[in-house]
């Protein structure tokens, strides 16, 4: 199984970033194009794996209270062969404590796990080539700002179907606040 930690979007917030998606597909000479089902936003990567239980073991473990996750802009990593374009996620110590507590309980428990700064983003588009006259900052504009409040966290198994990238949530750990008790 190809597996990641993931938040999940609500309706909304999907069709807000789909609409924004149908309207950037017009820049575009060509590209890989996230199918709207498959909006998140990926908190630890893990890869091929079989030790999902491990794994929500690990989820289990974490406290973290529910937060408020902001996003909007646009922007790119540039790549050989197409750009991968995405919304940004407006810095959160929250998220990056989620973030760092998952990455270290994972690492410790024996997953090999990308070595990169995290740098939340929701991906639109991979191997994308715009229009020359394609300006990233004036789109920009394009991508209302959104919020959400984030109480949950998934397990998310990466797969082919009828030759379709589609993920698919295999475990699911709600967010709360261990300092107040019920």
């Amino acid at each position: 199984m190809r597996l990641f930690i993931a938040i999940r979007f609500p309706e909304e917030i999907k069709n807000i970033l789909n609409e924004s998606m149908t309207e950037f597909k017009k820049f575009a000479l060509k590209g890989n194009f996230t199918r709207k089902d498959n909006l998140h936003l990926t908190v630890v990567f893990i890869g091929e794996t079989d030790q999902e239980a491990r794994i929500e073991k690990i989820m289990e473990q974490v406290q973290s209270a529910p937060f408020q996750l902001t996003m909007g802009g646009f922007g790119r990593f540039q790549r050989r062969g197409g750009d991968i374009y995405w919304v940004g996620v407006d810095a959160n110590p929250v998220l990056t404590d989620l973030y760092r507590e998952l990455y270290e309980r994972l690492r410790s428990q024996g997953f090999k796990l990308e070595n990169r700064p995290y740098r939340p983003h929701l991906t639109l588009g991979r191997l994308v080539v715009a229009a020359d006259n394609f300006d990233c900052q004036d789109f920009s504009q394009n991508i209302p700002p959104m919020s959400m409040k984030v109480d949950a966290i998934s397990l998310m198994n990466s797969e082919r179907i009828n030759n379709q990238l589609t993920y698919t949530e295999i475990y699911r750990k709600e967010l709360w606040d261990a300092s107040h008790k019920e």
